[in-house]
């Protein structure tokens, strides 16, 4: 995938159609510090604007290949183009990691996109542990190392609220316990 070309493209027409989205997965973890991996993008995009979401990237010259109340993936006959996964926010949770976006500049300050919090990216990867136990490992993975590199700017009460949220407060204590700098003295 030509991310560089794919975004530059992408970018300007969210901006122009003013699209509320948020980059994550792999691309937007290695932006906050974790190299990881991937051929494609992933973003979190308000569901009232995904009509608009689709016409810009059928223009580009993306099919949508699959549609749920939750997702929508995209894929291109030409590689460079490679795929793009949309995750629809329509609930208060995902609502929120929205607006607490931050702007991030790529490629050298070239592009300027908006980048979901390491604390959001971690409830994105809660939430995958819970949808599909064989992405556990992978996804624990990845929170323990958002967790390593950000643990004195995470939002821990909004993590923790993650885990609870699927019923995982026992690896949220044991995580906490591991990462989180306690206050001196306490």
């Amino acid at each position: 995938m030509d991310f560089k070309s794919v975004l530059d493209k992408l970018l300007s027409s969210f901006d122009d159609q003013g699209i509320r989205y948020a980059l994550i997965g792999g691309f937007a973890l290695g932006l906050w510090g974790i190299d990881r991996s991937t051929a494609d993008l992933d973003f979190l995009v308000l569901r009232d604007d995904m009509e608009k979401v689709d016409r810009i990237l059928r223009d580009m010259g993306y099919n949508r290949t699959y549609e749920s109340e939750n997702v929508s993936h995209y894929t291109a006959p030409q590689a460079p183009l490679g795929g793009i996964d949309i995750l629809h926010a329509f609930r208060e949770a995902s609502r929120a990691m929205l607006e607490r976006a931050v702007d991030m500049d790529i490629f050298g300050g070239m592009l300027s996109m908006k980048v979901a919090r390491p604390d959001d990216l971690i409830g994105l990867k809660v939430q995958a542990m819970a949808n599909d136990e064989r992405r556990r490992a992978m996804d624990l993975a990845d929170i323990e190392a958002l967790m390593a590199l950000h643990a004195s700017t995470l939002d821990w009460s909004l993590i923790g609220d993650y885990f609870s949220l699927f019923e995982m407060n026992d690896l949220f204590r044991e995580l906490e316990r591991n990462y989180h700098a306690q206050p001196e003295g306490s």
